[in-house]
């Protein structure tokens, strides 16, 4: 048996593993919506077959939590990455809405697999080490990793089929087998970096923890509304969630429209589109790491926030009324910006509102409050962007962003948020955690591969 992983080591290969699983989600970022466009599904087409995504997490989230303390975290990354690398394959592959529904479902299924066996072997392997060590360095330095891997990926995604063939949907396809190739290498650094920690536990099998999963949703449910019903706060939060998924819902899928009309095509609007995510993705950082200021210079959470809807709105209004790239660019950033910044208020708000026992169940209930959000925007804002334009579409979600000014102002004072809280907002993969589920690292209803 080899010698347990050092404190050093154990951070070392979580940074590595954690750059190498988005940096294939990078990549099909910018051309996701471009790919389906190209095939000729419209809008409100591909706002459907983005929600068999969504549905799918928002189905399994919670049955497969268990999954990882059954089978261990090395079989579960495994399973969840082979389902990405299918996923992808099917979208390069994919004509018509069946084909691509099937292949951001499969990559749902990844998803929701993928929800925490990373980060749980992590904190096990580091404990294993040193029972009194501090995960925080290697959280911060693992969230710094992910958002250096989402922008590479989405220049490197973007500027691929200009490269290739600006012409040929295939072209637009080829940052997906790329993607593909490179989850490829995730599964094998996987085998070969993360080792088992603890004991096993033979007594719960796999089927027995995902049929426990499923009889537990309903008391989850439960609970959370329980909670909610009994503290005014938490049902503000969760509305802020909910929008918010709504908001970046329209990002996702009609900013690459957007660009793809301004630059008169696909591929060209892929290009430039993967510049504004992949500066967006940085913008998200800059704007977590300013929230604690923000709030001090406006006194409290709720003014905070309410000033960066503000600011939402007007970053919608610009990607749909602008008339120029730059425009459409300047719109995007303010986003990721402020939504980097409203992220880790709401969220350090929320964990003042609960005890350490309810604590998973109101995050997880957030997170599916995004994403349901999303599920609910996207047919109603795709189907707009086709029967009105671009300006009526991105006009509704800016008046959704007031409404969550107004929202916002109801709250409670909360305390600044800690910088742990803001270091795990700074990667938009932590969003449907965090920022950029935020508009990357994980999409309200776009498939985080």
């Amino acid at each position: 048996m080899s010698a347990p992983l050092t404190v050093a080591q154990t951070q070392r290969r979580f940074v590595l593993l954690t750059f190498l699983r988005w940096l294939p989600v990078g990549l099909v970022v910018p051309v996701t919506v471009l790919l389906a466009s190209a095939r000729g599904l419209s809008a409100a087409e591909i706002g459907l077959v983005l929600s068999a995504h969504g549905a799918v997490v928002i189905a399994l989230e919670l049955p497969t939590g268990g999954l990882a303390d059954a089978l261990g975290r090395r079989p579960v990354l495994l399973l969840s990455g082979g389902c990405n690398l299918a996923g992808l394959l099917l979208l390069a592959l994919a004509q018509g809405m069946p084909g691509f529904a099937l292949a951001y479902a499969v990559i749902g299924v990844g998803r929701a697999l993928d929800s925490g066996p990373l980060e749980a072997w992590f904190v096990d392997a580091v404990h294993a080490a040193d029972p009194r060590a501090d995960t925080t360095p290697g959280l911060a330095r693992a969230g710094a990793a992910d958002g250096l891997s989402l922008a590479l990926g989405a220049l490197l995604g973007g500027g691929l089929p200009l490269v290739l063939d600006s012409g040929s949907d295939r072209a637009l396809a080829a940052p997906f087998l790329v993607a593909a190739a490179l989850t490829g290498v995730q599964l094998v650094a996987v085998v070969l970096l993360v080792v088992p920690v603890g004991a096993p536990r033979p007594d719960v099998g796999p089927l027995a923890s995902v049929r426990q999963g499923v009889r537990d949703v309903p008391r989850v449910v439960r609970d959370a509304v329980r909670l909610a019903r009994g503290d005014r706060a938490l049902r503000l939060l969760l509305l802020l969630s909910a929008g918010t998924g709504g908001a970046l819902v329209c990002i996702e899928l009609l900013a690459p429209l957007r660009f793809a009309a301004l630059t008169g095509g696909e591929a060209e609007g892929g290009a430039s589109y993967s510049l504004v995510v992949a500066a967006g993705f940085l913008a998200s950082a800059v704007g977590s790491t300013c929230c604690g200021r923000v709030r001090r210079a406006l006194g409290t959470t709720g003014r905070a926030t309410a000033l960066l809807s503000v600011l939402g709105a007007a970053a919608m209004l610009a990607l749909g009324l602008g008339a120029t790239v730059w425009l459409l660019a300047l719109g995007g950033l303010l986003f990721y910006a402020v939504n980097g910044a409203a992220f880790p208020l709401r969220r350090q708000l929320l964990h003042t509102r609960v005890g350490a026992a309810q604590r998973a169940t109101v995050v997880s209930v957030s997170s599916l409050a995004l994403q349901l959000g999303g599920l609910v925007a996207v047919q109603g804002q795709a189907r707009l962007y086709d029967a009105a334009g671009a300006g009526w579409a991105f006009g509704s979600a800016a008046a959704l962003m007031l409404v969550l000014a107004a929202v916002s102002l109801l709250l409670p004072e909360g305390g600044d948020p800690g910088e742990a809280e803001g270091a795990s907002a700074t990667s938009p993969a932590a969003a449907l955690e965090g920022p950029a589920a935020a508009a990357s690292a994980e999409p309200a209803a776009a498939p985080r591969a």
